[in-house]
Parts: C-alpha cells; sequence; structure tokens
C-alpha cells in the first residue's frame, strides 16, 4: 500500500479544521491497517485503510448502521487506486474480550437484518463449488512451480470434497440464512462502555449463518475444532432470538459438524486464493502449506468425507 496515498485519502477526509493529526498505530498487515488518530483539540477517531478486496467495508458499515447493527460510525471515506480509507468513531479500547453469550447476541441481531444487495450471495451451489475452486487455485500455484512438493494430499482431500460437496451443502440455505459477518471472533466484537460493536465488516456476505458461530472459534492450528462448543453457542443463540432451525441437520450432518466442516473449507479456498492472487509471496508457501493441510484435514473428517 502507497503511505503517500493513504495520507493524501487522510487529509480529504479528516481537513475538519482540528488540524492535522498524530497517527499512531494500532495493527497494520500487508492489505490493511488501523491506526487512532490524536487531533491537537484532544479528539480521537479511527483510521482504517485497505486495499482491494476489503474495499467495501464503508458501504457494508453505514448499511449495518441503518438496519440498527452497532458498529462505528463513518465519519468519512475516500477511495482511489484501489484503496480504501476510512475515518471511524473511536469505541476506545475494548474493556475486556466479548464472551460466548455476547457472541450469540451479536450474531443473532446481525443475521435478523436485511442484508445489503451490494453483499455477494453464498447460497447453495456456491458453497458446493468451493472445494472445486481451491483446487483450481491449487493447480494454478502448481503450475507457476509452487506448492509442488508434499502436496499431493491436499489436491487428494479437495477432489474428494468436491465430489461429496453436492451432497454435503445439502440445507445450506436454511436458516439462519442472511447476513454473515464471516470474519466473526472476539477480536471483531468490541465490549465497550456503551456495549457491543461489531467490527470489521470487509469480507461480508449473504449465506449460512451457522458459519459465523463456526467462525467464533477461529481458526488456530493449535487447536481442534470443538462441535460441543459450537453446540453450545448454537443453544445460546437460539436464546438470544436466533431461530430454531438452527439445529436443523443439514447434508445429512448435526449442524456443529456441518459449519465447522464448511467453515474450514470456505476459510482454505480464501488461503489459497490469497496465495496466488492477492499477497503471491512464494516465501510464504511452507507456512500457507502446513495451514491448508491442517484445515483440510478437519474439514474431511467434520463433514465425512
Amino acid at each position: 500500500m502507497d503511505p503517500d496515498l493513504i495520507s493524501g485519502l487522510l487529509h480529504e477526509i479528516a481537513d475538519t479544521g482540528r488540524g492535522t493529526p498524530t497517527r499512531l498505530p494500532i495493527r497494520v498487515w500487508s492489505m490493511s491497517g488501523v491506526e487512532r488518530l490524536a487531533f491537537p483539540d484532544g479528539t480521537t477517531a479511527v483510521l482504517k485503510y485497505a486495499c482491494d478486496p476489503f474495499t467495501v467495508e464503508s458501504r457494508t458499515l453505514r448499511a449495518a448502521a441503518r438496519a440498527g447493527i452497532p458498529v462505528p460510525r463513518v465519519l468519512g471515506s475516500a477511495q482511489r487506486g484501489g484503496l480504501l480509507a476510512m475515518v471511524l468513531e473511536d469505541l476506545g479500547d475494548p474493556r475486556r474480550e466479548a464472551t460466548d453469550g455476547e457472541a450469540a447476541t451479536a450474531a443473532a441481531s446481525l443475521h435478523a437484518a436485511v442484508p445489503p444487495p451490494s453483499l455477494s450471495v453464498l447460497e447453495e451451489n456456491a458453497l458446493a463449488a468451493l472445494p472445486g475452486k481451491a483446487l483450481g487455485h491449487l493447480r494454478r500455484l502448481r503450475a507457476a512451480d509452487r506448492w509442488t512438493e508434499g502436496t499431493e494430499d491436499l489436491a487428494g482431500i479437495l477432489d474428494a470434497l468436491a465430489h461429496a460437496a453436492e451432497r454435503k451443502a445439502a440445507g445450506a440455505m436454511s436458516p439462519p440464512f442472511g447476513w454473515v459477518h464471516s470474519e466473526f471472533h472476539p477480536s471483531s466484537l468490541h465490549i465497550g462502555p456503551r456495549g457491543w460493536h461489531l467490527l470489521d465488516l470487509a469480507r461480508s456476505f449473504t449465506g449460512p449463518g451457522l458459519l459465523d458461530l463456526a467462525s467464533w472459534q477461529g481458526l488456530s492450528i493449535r487447536q481442534s475444532p470443538d462441535p460441543a462448543r459450537l453446540r453450545g453457542l448454537i443453544d445460546g443463540y437460539i436464546a438470544a432470538g436466533g431461530p430454531r432451525d438452527a439445529l436443523t441437520r443439514r447434508g445429512g450432518l448435526p449442524p456443529e459438524a456441518w459449519a465447522l466442516g464448511w467453515h474450514r473449507v470456505w476459510a482454505v479456498e480464501w488461503f489459497l486464493d490469497q496465495a496466488h492472487r492477492w499477497i503471491n509471496d512464494p516465501a510464504k508457501d511452507l507456512g500457507s502449506i502446513k495451514v491448508v493441510r491442517h484445515h483440510l484435514t478437519a474439514a474431511a473428517d467434520l463433514l465425512e468425507v
């Protein structure tokens, strides 16, 4: 990302007569960053910037606010050259990590809102297509002389998942089907003096809400997926107003196994897409292969493929 372009967009957004703010990095990655802005008058705001494919978040946050979902207010935004910059309301540092109960409440609220038509849709056929898409990414990486050693097992698992995908994706559009956060985990649910606010909606889509509940556990390779914990979260989600159909079996599987398995397939397709298109850094291949293998193995086990 071009630092001068970020600075130019910030000046365009934040030229409010309050003077030039001091920029204090909070989290900065290769494709996005979050900074706190401290203005000379003592007020603060948050600067968030991101490149493609994360450049729709300002629209999504505004749509969420109109739908009554607690999100940080967008004070201004600008986009140029494949880069989005937003100045957001500063919610301050979170008081503590969100609980499973608060996650259930936030998920039920988001899933009950009408998603904006601008969101992409992950319906049953699109879900079933994910293993094949991931296999295509892997083949393109191998054609570029990357991911060539010791990855035959990855191709085999993806092929098996692709053959079973239509059957295993059955029920994807059963409730809850609607607005999905997609990166729903404790760091994206801010707990502050005014309650909870959802953050990081850059990859929202319309699809199976159970993927959000599965996402809450994270994707650490240091721990195995926990179906029993997810079943408890689904129960809490229903108690918080989520649809009782969340407990319905789908793809011939309990909802917790279905959600954890498909969430990993969804993540693997994204990791492989990143590896060959968005990040395209061969130096990171060994680590990425390890992560993909871990999640694919777990997905095949959960989906009974």
